[in-house]
């Protein structure tokens, strides 16, 4: 499965279009939120995982998420992904549990999302 990575906005047709190439009305990424970037596509959030790191990420900033392009705005994105699961950086479970951190992943990928 293809997996690129977005650092400048991107319509949302190339979403969609992502998604019905992976699981059809989804579609993995993963957002880096210090360079405030995201790699979408892959089969699992660690394929995209890798390829920011391959591209100078840290693996501190890098967050699992998935995209729903054809749902609400508000019910688009789902913070679920067993990269999150890091007691390091206090979050134990697969959800991004911080709410401020998951304020900041949805503005990322808002900017980089349009429609």
């Amino acid at each position: 499965m293809e997996i690129k990575i977005i650092d400048s906005p991107v319509d949302i047709r190339e979403i969609r279009r992502l998604a019905e190439a992976s699981y059809g009305d989804m579609v993995k990424a993963v957002v880096d939120i210090e360079r405030r970037v995201m790699a979408v596509g892959g089969e699992l959030h660690a394929d995209a995982e890798a390829v920011l790191l391959e591209h100078g990420s840290k693996q501190a900033d890098l967050w699992g998420i998935n995209i729903y392009p054809d749902n609400v705005l508000a019910d688009r994105l789902e913070y679920t992904s067993l990269i999150n699961i890091s007691p390091r950086r206090a979050n134990r479970s697969m959800t991004v549990e911080d709410s401020v951190l998951r304020q900041r992943i949805a503005e990322i990928v808002n900017n980089l999302i349009v429609e």
